[in-house]
């Protein structure tokens, strides 16, 4: 059973993107519909399978490491993928519909899309750190492929230095890899934690270089300028798959790394010094997204400060104890999924304000609140995740990092957590003002179809909800640890 479901998760994805690439808008469009639906029961079954069974290894075509490419699945890599297929299927559907079939280079779309979730898959998935940089790479060009797809000169500036970005990320990791496999012998991410010991300093080295592309990638501050242009110039499906999920890989195989090498090659200094870049994150990208003067950068500069949140993980799960470092990986694995769905709505509800008014601009939206309300409530419950009010995702996850914070004696990350959910609730809220201004006439607005407004709105009520389910959802995340710790010595390589 398992191998028909792994086979379903990462082919069909790259089955889809050759198929599409043969089709045009409308034809890409029913195959991918279809495509969205096999990924979704699949990715539904896997995780119903670990949940009930728990995680395992899977080894392509039956070769075993070192040999082979070894996936692994377990509750962690399964959660994502779920929210993958629920991220990119609503992304997929609104684009659908909102993006405009009379253009002959829309018809790219598609197979882009499909390009893209197969290294999402590939990430989540992936046991070993090469495997994990060839599907890095195929989101990255993926992305940059969706961002320059507006055809605009302002697209295509922004797809360059986005592939500027990305590019100089993947070399950075890469020289990391590159100097674990000549010390160890092996690119297995859980051989190498098996074998690494602490005085380590090529490979204390490598570590750092690794997380410093993936930063990088991941638009860390104050290396996030290439991502406000990119994602506020692109159509905003697009934008709500690389807020939602594209900036998360990068994070994702960080964190594997930190949790995985970081007690041993990691050091307090460096610890608290990338927690202090989150903070930096949250407090300076909120301020930016209160003061663009485009609805589209408001949302844009909001995921710069929401990102600073998830590398709160590695001051919190370094040098703690076990109870508190699960708190932490709950807690920020929590607010990825949280955020991952508020700011895919918020991107999906701000591309139909925008079509609503024919203006990218905040003063522009004067009015829209009476004729496009459901719209509006979608960006709102949103924005309420943002602000972490209960019972939202949001709530949730900060509300166990807030007890991470406290047992762990650094109650500075308090200060970071409280004062961010201020300033998201501020720029919100001055995105509401916006719209109450009555200086539009009604014949003045367009109205999107109904479908582009429902797909927000069931974004932002799973975001809404996630606080309610977060026990289920936290029973899942408790198995990677201990299967990782289970399976170690079988793919371990000795040096």
């Amino acid at each position: 059973m398992n191998q028909w479901l792994m086979a379903g998760l990462l082919f069909t994805p790259l089955a889809w993107a050759a198929l599409s690439l043969l089709l045009d808008f409308r034809q890409g469009r029913w195959l991918s519909w279809l495509g969205m639906l096999i990924q979704a029961l699949v990715s539904l079954g896997l995780w119903v399978a670990v949940a009930s069974n728990g995680g395992f290894y899977y080894a392509l075509a039956g070769w075993e490491a070192p040999l082979g490419i070894a996936l692994r699945v377990d509750g962690l890599a399964v959660t994502f993928v779920l929210l993958t297929a629920a991220v990119a299927t609503a992304c997929g559907l609104h684009a659908g519909v909102y993006l405009d079939p009379s253009k002959s280079w829309q018809r790219y779309f598609w197979p882009l899309f499909w390009f893209l979730w197969a290294g999402l898959n590939g990430v989540w998935l992936g046991a070993d750190l090469f495997n994990l940089y060839v599907s890095l790479e195929l989101i990255s060009l993926s992305a940059v492929g969706l961002v320059a797809l507006g055809g605009e000169a302002a697209a295509l500036r922004a797809a360059l230095r986005y592939l500027f970005a990305v590019l100089l990320g993947s070399l950075v990791y890469l020289l990391g890899v590159a100097l674990l496999y000549g010390q160890f012998g092996t690119l297995s991410l859980t051989g190498i934690a098996a074998v690494v010991g602490a005085d380590e300093p090529a490979a204390a080295m490598a570590l750092l270089l690794m997380l410093a592309g993936l930063a990088l990638k991941t638009a860390l501050f104050p290396l996030h300028g290439w991502l406000p242009p990119a994602h506020g110039v692109a159509k905003s499906p697009v934008s709500a798959l690389l807020s939602g999920l594209v900036v998360k890989a990068s994070f994702y195989i960080a964190a594997r790394l930190w949790l995985e090498l970081g007690d041993r090659l990691g050091s307090h200094t460096l610890a608290q010094g990338i927690g202090a870049l989150g903070a930096g994150a949250v407090i300076w990208g909120s301020w930016l997204a209160f003061r663009q003067p485009h609805l589209k950068q408001v949302v844009a500069y909001s995921s710069v400060a929401q990102i600073g949140y998830l590398f709160l993980l590695f001051p919190l799960t370094f040098a703690v104890a076990e109870p508190v470092s699960r708190l932490a990986q709950q807690g920020i694995t929590l607010q990825v999924v949280s955020h991952a769905l508020a700011k895919s709505a918020m991107f999906l509800a701000a591309g139909n304000l925008i079509l609503s008014v024919r203006s990218k601009r905040v003063d522009a939206l004067g009015g829209v609140s009476h004729y496009l309300p459901f719209s509006l409530f979608s960006f709102g419950l949103a924005g309420v995740s943002l602000m972490s009010l209960p019972p939202t995702g949001g709530f949730a996850a900060k509300w166990l990092l807030l007890q991470a914070s406290l047992a762990s004696g650094q109650w500075w990350w308090v200060v970071v957590l409280l004062l961010g959910g201020v300033l998201a609730a501020a720029y919100v809220f001055r995105i509401y003002r916006a719209t109450f201004l009555e200086d539009r006439a009604s014949d003045d607005f367009y109205h999107p179809p109904r479908s582009l407004e429902a797909i927000p709105m069931l974004l932002a009520l799973l975001a809404l909800g996630l606080g309610l389910v977060a026990e289920p959802v936290l029973s899942v995340l408790a198995l990677p640890f201990e299967v990782a710790a289970e399976v170690a010595a079988d793919v371990a390589v000795q040096p």
